[in-house]
């Protein structure tokens, strides 16, 4: 068995070996930091702790820095250093496998450590089945009595982000039967879609798209509408996104007039039910994000589509929802929807707007 002081000679030991292996960092104030450096965007270094967890650390008010690790370095004249770090007042010195590599702070555009690393190198290309994030919500009303009315709202969405592009899927179905009235049916909308976005540079992108909908409300049969256009990144940042897109689009779309007559009050070769609409239109469109505090998400989206062919006319759906989380995966979602026709089939009008609300639920892939 192991002495009393064996066992000390083994405890110093590890905890030697323990502390040797962290990175040291040093403040201009004489504070002293030890863990592992995680990452930092050239002005913000974070600092991984036992005791404290990731602690945010100025570059500026460093002095010195120690490391164990070595550390990715992105200058901005687009050159990649790597290696253990030993910087000095304002002067990072790396020790990469050709030789130590002087490089000033001021130059210096990001920072990683191998895990962040490989991360950032897997975001570039997830492949197709890897890297998907989204959600879904479902809201359910049911009332008795003085009316017998069922209302059933589903949606979800997905989106496969990269540094090059982002593929997007909607869906979403609004549907309300009252079982005292004639035709029961009261709403019944389907809307479902998808989005490319091609980044030609962190501001610009092309963009890419398909639509469909279907609205019982204005004897909307399917609306189909293919188009695509250029987009700009107007707001990008951890808080706050926004797109603005321009572009042209076909628009193919199909109205019914209601049950056939029988017998026709005309000869079946001159009887006719329903609108077929075929034109060209503009794509004006925005997509806006905001995080509101810790735990509430506000959306907006904007289709507008000046019609080309019969000047004048316009369709446009506006969405507007927040989304607020409960816990991990579950949230509660709120979404109004208002979705206008110019020149709707007669008897039917212009302007619809649903107000849906229920849980919602996240994931990541």
């Amino acid at each position: 068995m192991l002495r009393k002081v064996e066992w000390s000679v083994l405890i110093l030991f590890f905890a030697v070996a323990v502390f040797a292996r962290a990175d040291e960092i040093t403040l201009k104030n004489g504070d002293h930091f030890t863990g592992k450096i995680v990452k930092s965007d050239g002005k913000t270094l974070v600092l991984h702790t036992e005791s404290a967890g990731d602690v945010m650390i100025g570059l500026s008010a460093i002095t010195h820095i120690t490391t164990d690790q070595q550390l990715h370095l992105f200058t901005k004249d687009k050159k990649t250093v790597t290696g253990r770090v030993t910087a000095t007042d304002g002067t990072f010195e790396v020790a990469t496998a050709s030789g130590v590599v002087t490089v000033a702070v001021s130059n210096i555009t990001t920072i990683r450590n191998d895990a962040e690393e490989t991360a950032y190198e897997k975001s570039l290309n997830p492949g197709l089945w890897h890297g998907w994030n989204g959600g879904g919500s479902v809201g359910f009303s049911l009332a008795q009595g003085n009316s017998e009315t069922e209302n059933l709202a589903l949606a979800f969405n997905l989106a496969h982000p990269t540094e090059k592009d982002k593929i997007s899927i909607y869906l979403s179905s609004v549907y309300t039967n009252n079982a005292l009235v004639s035709p029961s049916v009261v709403a019944n909308l389907v809307q479902a879609g998808a989005e490319y976005d091609y980044n030609l540079n962190p501001r610009w992108f092309l963009n890419a798209q398909a639509q469909f909908i279907s609205n019982a409300l204005q004897d909307l049969d399917l609306r189909q509408i293919y188009g695509g256009g250029v987009g700009e990144h107007a707001i990008k940042s951890a808080n706050a996104t926004l797109d603005v897109i321009g572009g042209l689009n076909y628009t193919h779309e199909t109205y019914s007039d209601g049950p056939p007559v029988t017998p026709p009050t005309v000869p079946p070769t001159l009887t006719s039910y329903g609108i077929t609409n075929r034109f060209m239109a503009l794509t004006i469109e925005d997509d806006f994000m905001l995080k509101a505090g810790k735990s509430t998400v506000i959306t907006q989206k904007l289709d507008f589509y000046p019609n080309l062919t019969d000047t004048g006319e316009y369709q446009m759906t506006f969405l507007a929802g927040t989304v607020t989380k409960l816990g991990k995966w579950l949230g509660w979602q709120n979404q109004l929807s208002d979705i206008y026709v110019s020149n709707p089939p007669a008897g039917t009008k212009k302007n619809d707007v649903i107000l849906t609300t229920g849980l919602n639920f996240s994931f990541n892939h």
